[in-house]
């Protein structure tokens, strides 16, 4: 369990980081939003990446599982579904006043390959590719690690695309993410994906 004052430091952190990135947060305005001494701050971390990484942590708890799993699986309706409810889950997200992006992919780029929150930012992004992994298992497609790392494209591509003012990017995604189903399917199965899985936006994913 938590202390209060390392509570409240998370508390305070973790919307900062997310919105502005690492190094544009101070720990003194973290301390000061927390409410919490130098000494407090101390005592509950070592420095400003210790406070960081376990955001990350949180981050994984909070987004890849609780927010990207947990929908995929509560929205599709077969093993294929849930891989393309993934983008369904991700438009809801790019729709947000509060959109911002992926934070493994923000700290990877912004503190770079080398350092130990780029590192521990990519250990993250790999967790989201064996996500995708066991749903692509579940679906009886070929080779889920390979089909991973395509996919894995799709939604980092659709999460900038998202960034840059793209409305339909998560059903651009989703379109060719159909595509690569298709192509990952075992010769003898069937086509279980119904066609309003695939199409479940109102918007032509064609559009500009």
């Amino acid at each position: 369990m938590l202390s209060d004052a390392r509570d409240r430091i998370i508390s305070a952190a973790y919307p900062l980081f997310l919105e502005r990135g690492i190094r544009a947060v101070s720990i003194d305005e973290v301390q000061s939003l927390a409410g919490v001494s130098v000494i407090e701050f101390d005592r509950e971390f070592s420095s400003r990446d210790a406070l960081v990484a376990e955001c990350l942590e949180k981050r994984e708890l909070d987004w890849t599982f609780g927010i990207v799993e947990a929908g995929a699986r509560s929205k599709g309706a077969s093993p294929e579904g849930r891989l393309l409810a993934i983008f369904d889950v991700f438009d809801e997200w790019f729709q947000r006043d509060d959109y911002e992006a992926c934070t493994f992919i923000n700290v990877l780029l912004e503190m770079g390959a080398e350092h130990p929150l780029g590192r521990a930012s990519a250990v993250y992004l790999a967790h989201i590719r064996l996500l995708v992994e066991t749903l692509a298992a579940e679906a009886n497609l070929n080779d889920p690690q390979r089909f991973a790392l395509s996919w894995h494209i799709l939604m980092k591509g659709s999460i900038i695309n998202a960034v840059e003012g793209d409305q339909q990017a998560a059903a651009r995604a989703k379109v060719m993410a159909g595509d690569l189903i298709a192509r990952h399917r075992r010769s003898s199965q069937a086509t279980p994906i119904e066609p309003d899985e695939l199409w479940s936006f109102e918007l032509d994913p064609y559009a500009a």
